[in-house]
């Protein structure tokens, strides 16, 4: 009888505590909510006062309950990309924002994709970015970046593919890591971009 009230107690604390990550990871989706536009109205199913964000609409979660996919790409969506994304850290998917790159992102530390290109974002790419161990694909084209090309990003060993073409990037590229595999067109049409960073040749922030 005790073994039972062991184990009924040890999953309703599970319970509990599937409960408590649901709602703080619900409360950072209204908060993004909140940045959004949204005229066609596709993220009302969004509503704080549901218990499990797994049930709305454009999110993809785990069997622990853990949001594991936001996906609002071709919903006619805009708005920034806010901190509060940063506590979703079962999160392996994200793709079409705007605005800035939060620093936060980098506490995603399952991320898989990292798709925003083709948007507006801006400012520069972020350095907490090189803490995403678990990216592959990292998609940031078409947009108007500025800055340098953080050296750290040569840390993901399990990135197998980067596109920073079309942006305003300056310095040098990276040839550590993984830049040594990426193609010259990964970053393409950035006018202040001087090329690979050749045996200390070309000093790596030169033009920024």
């Amino acid at each position: 009888m005790a073994s039972r009230v062991v184990a009924l107690a040890a999953l309703l604390a599970i319970a509990a505590a599937r409960a408590v990550a649901s709602n703080d990871e619900g409360d950072a989706l209204y908060a993004l909510r909140q940045r959004l536009k949204d005229p066609n109205g596709v993220l009302q199913s969004w509503d704080p006062t549901l218990v499990n964000p797994c049930t709305w609409f454009h999110v993809t979660c785990n069997q622990a309950s853990r949001v594991e996919r936001l996906d609002l790409g071709n919903s006619n969506i805009s708005g920034s990309l806010g901190p509060e994304l940063g506590r979703l850290v079962n999160l392996k998917y994200l793709n079409n924002f705007d605005g800035e790159i939060p620093k936060e992102l980098g506490n995603l530390k399952n991320l898989i994709s990292l798709d925003l290109y083709a948007n507006k974002l801006t400012g520069g790419i972020p350095k907490s970015l090189s803490k995403l161990k678990s990216l592959r694909f990292m998609r940031l084209n078409d947009n108007k970046l500025t800055g340098s090309i953080p050296r750290e990003l040569a840390n993901l060993s399990n990135l197998k593919v980067i596109d920073l073409s079309s942006n305003d990037l300056c310095g040098t590229i990276p040839v550590d890591g993984p830049f040594s595999t990426f193609p010259l067109r990964s970053f393409e049409n950035n006018s202040r971009l001087n090329g690979p960073e050749l045996q200390g040749l070309v000093q790596y922030d030169s033009g920024c």
